[in-house]
């Protein structure tokens, strides 16, 4: 793993606008405009390198399914905050007919550096992001400056590939919905949906479009419908499920749930056992059931325990996205339990590659590896303001 500087192409900007992503800049707090999309540098991998990662990431899968399958026999809701009764009989039901529900796509958080094994930071099933920028632009400029090189990115073709395979589990006679939501400021919820409708469509699926501000209830019917009243029988949303369960029309969604069996009115994808998936308490139940695992960090969530003295640790909310209430604790200092409920996970510093502190993004659809995207930022907390740079294999 090494990275390398190089020229910008020209017009970039335009470029990769066409291609999808449509913030190429970010707007930082003092008001200027940085690009997010990075071509400035790029990181070079070797094929072994990659290999062995893919493994890595189809391993882990498979440990985070085996995490979601205690929690629900264990019946351990609490550790994740998941006190509802319905939720968690939602969530139950859901894991056991998880067979019979459409479920595409997740992104593991990954701290490496190319000299040791990869350490699991956090695992993303339910809502990620930077899929775009993944799948699409960093392809083409691979293409444009590397041609006949080779990059870990089988996204775009396994995602028509999955939307295909699940067709026959969505409700027939109606189209698939895709929503997000207009708290979207920036346009990366839109921009993510866009381009999944997108691989829908080139998969075969009839769709729909739709912000999550304009689902409506039918009082009389009760069920969601569009703004022109027809029912949405089926809708992927980029949207939290701990949001969905908890605004005002969290009864009507657990009251109209399809969870596989029939019975209800709307089947939401990603299904609501991703929440297991997607909560930071995962990390601790990890560590229970493999402790000493070479990718797994220590963590815990009754508090930093011997972390606080040795390593140092990083405290982070069971909910939440882009580093948003992550505090990190160095070695040595008094330890501290947050009133929130968080996971304690041992302090592993994001590795620098000149001044630059790096996560790897890695992708799966349905059960494979499938991708990776890389971000940068100037701190230890990857967070809103990070870049995005491509990657290649040499």
């Amino acid at each position: 793993m090494e990275r390398r500087t190089a020229e910008p192409r020209p017009g970039w900007q335009q470029t990769v606008e066409e291609q999808g992503l449509i913030y190429p800049l970010t707007r930082h707090p003092d008001g200027s405009l940085r690009p997010y999309w990075d071509e400035s540098a790029y990181y070079v991998f070797s094929l072994p390198e990659i290999e062995a990662l893919e493994e890595t990431v189809e391993e882990l899968h498979r440990m985070c399914l085996a995490a979601a399958a205690h929690i629900v026999a264990e019946d351990r809701f609490t550790d994740l905050g998941i006190t509802d009764p319905r939720l968690v009989r939602a969530v139950t039901e859901a894991w056991h007919r998880r067979a019979e529900l459409p479920s595409l796509y997740g992104r593991f958080d990954l701290r490496y550096d190319g000299t040791g094994p990869a350490k699991l930071l956090e695992y993303n099933a339910d809502t990620p992001t930077s899929l775009v920028e993944a799948a699409s632009p960093q392809w083409f400029w691979m293409e444009e400056r590397f041609p006949g090189a080779d990059q870990w990115n089988s996204l775009h073709e396994r995602l028509v590939a999955a939307w295909r395979k699940q067709a026959p589990l969505l409700p027939p006679g109606s189209p698939l919905y895709f929503a997000y939501s207009d708290a979207d400021e920036c346009g990366e919820d839109l921009m993510t949906v866009a381009y999944l409708k997108e691989t829908a469509e080139q998969a075969g699926l009839d769709t729909g479009w739709i912000t999550m501000e304009e689902i409506g209830w039918d009082r009389l019917s009760r069920r969601f419908v569009d703004h022109r009243l027809r029912f949405i029988r089926s809708c992927f949303k980029l949207y939290p499920w701990e949001w969905l369960t908890t605004d005002r029309f969290a009864g009507h969604v657990l009251d109209t749930l399809d969870n596989g069996g029939g019975t209800g009115s709307t089947l939401w994808i990603e299904p609501a056992w991703k929440m297991l998936l997607s909560n930071k308490a995962l990390l601790a139940v990890l560590w229970e059931l493999y402790p000493g695992h070479p990718n797994l960090l220590p963590a815990h969530l009754d508090g930093p325990r011997d972390l606080a003295a040795t390593t140092g640790y990083v405290a982070k909310p069971l909910l939440g996205r882009e580093g948003a209430g992550v505090t990190v604790h160095e070695p040595g200092a008094a330890p501290a339990v947050r009133d929130e409920p968080c996971c304690y996970q041992e302090l592993a510093p994001l590795p620098s590659f000149d001044g630059n502190r790096v996560v790897l993004g890695a992708w799966t659809v349905e059960d494979a590896s499938a991708g990776l995207g890389i971000r940068e930022s100037s701190g230890l907390v990857t967070d809103a303001y990070a870049r995005f740079l491509p990657h290649v294999i040499l």
